[in-house]
């Protein structure tokens, strides 16, 4: 229903709402291509083949062996809000199946030269139908398989103003292959192909598990570069996420599916970026991430092409993804220890060798190691390690079960002060107190946070204008500078004003502060000091970046090492 010119009410025709409709729900040849590999999965289908000419404004065709339609069922499809999927309005509240508004034959038909063919596979005929730009051309029986098939031909042939916008054959494929990721990721357990113009890119087979497709999908040195998610509770998240710690980082796509379906909420989002530690630059992970809850804790329909829910409960979701993470980059099963070769190999005549290039002598500073755990036993990133070397540049090198990891030591002595000092609070006692006078600003911020400071070790008191004097610090800073410390933390609390995100954000400030007092200190290790911090900082609960987001250690897998060698 529109308004005339003249200000009159009127109703518009079916052919022109069609058209608008189609605009909703087809964008382009991949919005065709999403609608009917949806229609085919809530038919039942296990094998489904897609095939697009010209990126998809010359031909999708979409066949599948789902349960496909009688002919009354087959006509029926064409008209709108025509659907198999609801059959009252309390069904909306619990939608679980991926189409169910009974927009997409009828919007695509009414834009293209369209063929339906399909067969149940308990009738020994099919129909075929052929509707040309919204107008029905014939119905008439077909010999052909069980399940259906649908042929969409010259997209928006009758719409010239939206098939000008389409791009190039190249972007129009690109955007169908990801549809065809999407959907396959999605569904492991259905035989999926793609034919484009003739070639089959794709021939996926039954996957076993979601393993299977990521591997087959996206091949092995990803599959390899995923850590794998899951958590059981009212909200299931299952999946995989990108190791934080690789040399080679992976694309950045995240695949996110709610009970079966492709898409994504703002509290999704939330929950990744807070959940995954923080990197410099694109800190953005490659994810492939399945969240199950009951239909009516999420409401589809919310966008015209399904693309974002909502949740009921979302602050559950959030806790359900941030723990599937954290438990995934903090935790392994598998028995740790320090790997020691049966018969080491001899070590070469040290007379042949060039010299090394002799490193600058450190200055020694102990980390107090002896402080409170950091983490379990168990949370370590890697099965066993062996040492092997410190380079001339003061990075450690590891042997681990997986492959070769360098380790940057004052990036991991950040971290493990970090855990230490946000966990233990443990404080030493000053035999002097110091008094400390700092600028107004700052003053206020220290004084306006103490009891998040002295949580941590500190013990502090204002003592006249600007000053604090301090009593005790937290005994994993013993030795370094009380003033510069407290200087660095409300610097950092200025900073961070502005990001104030979940309850810890000054616990998370100070914290980090601290531990950044030590990146510019040398550090002289020993092979056993070595592998004493290596160990310190695999129990920690997020070994892999320091709390800056700098990485603590470059993880290269035999299989890239063989890979750049070239190696069979």
């Amino acid at each position: 229903m529109t308004t005339d010119r003249d200000g009159h009410i009127r109703v518009l025709p079916l052919h022109v709402a069609n058209k608008i409709a189609a605009g909703e729900v087809v964008e382009r040849p991949a919005s065709v291509v999403k609608e009917l590999v949806e229609n085919a999965l809530d038919a039942g289908s296990k094998k489904i083949a897609i095939s697009v000419v010209q990126g998809g404004r010359k031909l999708v065709a979409v066949q599948d062996d789902g349960c496909g339609m009688c002919r009354e069922d087959a006509v029926l499809s064409l008209e709108r809000q025509a659907t198999s999927k609801i059959r009252d309005v309390c069904d909306i509240e619990r939608i679980d199946t991926l189409g169910f508004r009974g927009e997409a034959i009828p919007s695509i038909a009414s834009v293209s030269r369209f063929t339906l063919t399909t067969r149940r596979h308990d009738s020994d005929e099919g129909t075929r139908i052929q509707v040309n730009a919204g107008t029905l051309a014939e119905v008439c029986a077909a010999g052909c398989p069980p399940g259906t098939l649908v042929e969409v031909r010259d997209l928006f042939c009758n719409v010239p103003a939206r098939r000008k916008f389409l791009r190039a054959y190249a972007t129009e494929e690109s955007h169908v292959k990801q549809v065809f990721t999407v959907h396959a990721l999605a569904h492991p357990s259905v035989a999926f192909s793609l034919n484009v113009d003739g070639r089959e890119l794709y021939r996926l087979a039954p996957a076993a598990n979601a393993g299977e497709r990521v591997r087959e999908l996206f091949g092995s040195e990803t599959a390899d570069s995923m850590l794998p998610l899951s958590f059981d509770g009212s909200v299931k998240v299952d999946g995989f996420i990108e190791r934080p710690n690789l040399s080679t980082p992976t694309r950045r796509e995240q695949y996110v599916f709610v009970n079966g379906r492709p898409a994504t909420a703002p509290s999704i989002a939330y929950a990744i970026r807070e959940a995954y530690p923080k990197r410099q630059g694109d800190s953005r992970p490659a994810a492939v991430m399945f969240i199950s809850l009951p239909p009516d804790q999420v409401d589809v329909n919310v966008h015209p092409t399904k693309r974002e829910v909502r949740f009921r409960d979302g602050s559950a979701v959030k806790t359900a993804i941030m723990s599937a993470i954290e438990y995934a980059l903090h935790v392994r099963t598998e028995p740790v220890h320090v790997f020691t070769a049966p018969t080491p190999p001899p070590k070469p005549d040290p007379a042949p060798l060039p010299s090394p290039v002799p490193a600058p002598a450190p200055v020694a500073v102990e980390l107090p190691l002896a402080a409170a755990e950091c983490g379990d036993a168990k949370a370590k990133p890697w099965a066993w390690f062996r040492y092997l070397a410190t380079t001339a540049s003061g990075y450690l090198l590891i042997e681990t079960d997986a492959g070769v990891v360098t380790i940057n030591p004052h990036a991991a002595r950040e971290r493990i002060a970090f855990e230490r000092l946000r966990d233990s609070g443990v404080s030493q006692s000053l035999l002097i107190p110091e008094t400390i006078q700092l600028s107004p600003p700052d003053f206020a911020r220290l004084n306006s946070c103490l009891a998040a400071i002295e949580s941590m070790g500190f013990k502090l008191e204002p003592f006249g204008r600007d000053t604090f004097k301090v009593d005790a610090i937290p005994q994993i800073i013993d030795g370094l500078s009380p003033s510069v410390v407290l200087a660095t933390i409300a610097r950092d609390l200025a900073d961070g004003s502005g990001r104030r995100i979940g309850d810890r954000w000054r616990e998370d400030i100070i914290a980090r502060s601290v531990a950044k007092s030590f990146a510019g200190m040398s550090l002289a290790l020993t092979e056993e000091g070595a592998t004493k911090l290596i160990e310190e900082l695999a129990a920690c609960r997020m070994p892999y970046v320091c709390p800056r987001g700098k990485p603590t250690m470059i993880f290269t897998s035999t299989r890239e090492l063989n890979r750049k060698f070239a190696k069979d």
